[in-house]
């Protein structure tokens, strides 16, 4: 009896991954593509300054400045178009993949630890209209307004519109320029799978390539893969990238520089998953999600946090013997 169960689990798991390869809207098109290691990333720089004084932390952090990592666009970017024409060169011209974070919407992260963002809905769509021209048709993927769809309830209706019709409005805007375009989704502990499905076809999900999950989030792959899955179904079939930066453990409620957390799965286009066209490090291990638990500001550099987040990766590889 057990030799049967055994192997009518076997066959439910092989239906439900046909299923899911059956229902996915296409290959990944990220598939085998190089991800960009930043010469001079911070991780980088710090792990340089701790070599001599403190050598063990050097090395943790080294693990860090080795891995790709997004690069984020906002409103500290006093030329946005210089900006990313000069990373797009920069990062194709070593044969990988630009991987941007675009983050300026107006209202940004609800006047929280992040605040900032575009001066209005005119005011961004310039923005996101000098940020497209900078890629100018070349290869590049945008992970579109983290936490802007998912974090939108502290704005009454109109505005809840106005951000949707801005973010529909900036796929669009990059689509133009052949960019690769995911529309950030939140997490698996944050809204239901329909109540983001339906902000994301007002956003524009239609035209965009599919959305980001757990960006700057700690929540767990197991969590995030269920919730993309069920979210894909919804959205017939789009596909979906993961932030595993930090979530090698996977804290279920503190977003805010939880400890107790570790690296996550290194960054790879690789997922042996039909519906996952990468597991990225969108948000960089180290920097700070703002002034909790310790914390400085919000996108710090906080070596502290950095040794910990590397420490306990390496635990934890030894743990399961990789």
């Amino acid at each position: 009896m057990r030799r049967f169960s055994s192997v009518a689990a076997q066959v439910t798991a092989l239906l439900v991954f046909v299923t899911l390869l059956t229902g996915a809207q296409g290959r990944n098109p990220l598939a085998g593509r190089r991800l960009y290691v930043d010469p001079n990333s911070t991780a980088q720089r710090q792990a340089e300054t701790l070599r001599r004084s403190r050598p063990q932390d050097a090395a943790l952090i080294d693990r860090i400045a080795r891995q790709p990592t997004a690069r984020w666009i906002g409103d500290w970017a006093s030329d946005v178009g210089r900006e990313v024409n000069s990373a797009v060169s920069t990062i194709t011209g070593a044969g990988a993949l630009p991987v941007f974070v675009a983050y300026n919407i107006p209202g940004r992260d609800c006047g929280l630890y992040s605040a900032g963002g575009a001066r209005g809905s005119d005011a961004y769509r310039n923005w996101i209209r000098a940020f497209a021209g900078g890629i100018r048709g070349r290869n590049a993927l945008v992970i579109l307004e983290p936490d802007a769809l998912p974090g939108m309830d502290c704005l009454n209706g109109d505005r809840q519109r106005d951000r949707m019709a801005l973010i529909a409005d900036a796929v669009r805007t990059l689509k133009a320029q052949r960019a690769l375009v995911y529309i950030d989704a939140g997490h698996a502990r944050w809204h239901t799978a329909e109540t983001m499905a339906q902000r994301l076809r007002q956003a524009g999900i239609a035209q965009a390539d599919g959305f980001s999950l757990n960006v700057s989030s700690y929540i767990n792959n197991a969590a995030n893969i269920a919730y993309g899955e069920r979210l894909s179904r919804l959205l017939g079939g789009k596909h979906f990238l993961i932030d595993t930066s930090r979530n090698g453990i996977g804290a279920e409620r503190d977003w805010c520089n939880p400890r107790g957390q570790a690296l996550g799965v290194v960054p790879t286009t690789n997922t042996n998953h039909p519906l996952i066209d990468a597991f990225l490090w969108v948000k960089q291990p180290g920097e700070s999600d703002g002034t909790c638990n310790g914390g400085p500001r919000a996108g710090s550099w906080w070596n502290e946090m950095a040794v910990e987040l590397s420490r306990a990766a390496t635990t934890l590889a030894k743990s399961i013997g990789r």
